[in-house]
């Protein structure tokens, strides 16, 4: 389970005094439980599964590339170097990311599972690859490999 390797990581940093994995796994924890916190009202006493857990780091994962740009921007190439070294962290956490010839078979199969016919019905395919992929690959770029197979 992938809190249990969460908690793992952080005491293995702390002995190996990493302190930029520290602090990242720390990150991680601390949304976690915020995580956890809301979906209690909505019956979940035990807190969030690995799937949501998956998309809350692709979350942080989608903050860093956008702070690394930022940074980049605003020539602060040190703090573009401390997100990338953040992103790389998280990413140790997740699943192996599928490559293009995985992604476009996976949509082949979405759009037939959803009955997708156009463009209209994007968002009944890319609910069923978030049902199955979440965590193994990057939703922003498999839109466009959505529309295109669609027929945009």
């Amino acid at each position: 389970m992938l809190r249990t390797r969460l908690s793992e990581a952080l005491k293995d940093a702390m002995r190996a005094r990493e302190e930029r994995k520290v602090g990242t796994v720390r990150l991680i924890l601390s949304a976690l439980k915020m995580k956890d916190i809301e979906a209690r009202p909505a019956g979940k006493a035990d807190g969030i599964g690995d799937p949501e857990i998956l998309q809350m780091m692709n979350g942080m994962i989608k903050q860093r590339r956008e702070s690394i740009e930022m940074f980049e921007k605003g020539n602060r190439p040190e703090l573009a170097k401390q997100e990338a070294e953040e992103i790389e962290i998280i990413q140790s956490f997740m699943p192996k990311q599928m490559d293009e010839a995985e992604t476009a078979a996976a949509v082949k199969e979405a759009i037939a599972a959803s009955g997708a016919a156009s463009v209209k019905d994007m968002g009944k395919v890319m609910g069923v690859l978030k049902e199955k992929y979440t965590g193994k690959m990057d939703f922003s770029k498999v839109s466009g490999v959505v529309k295109q197979q669609l027929g945009a």
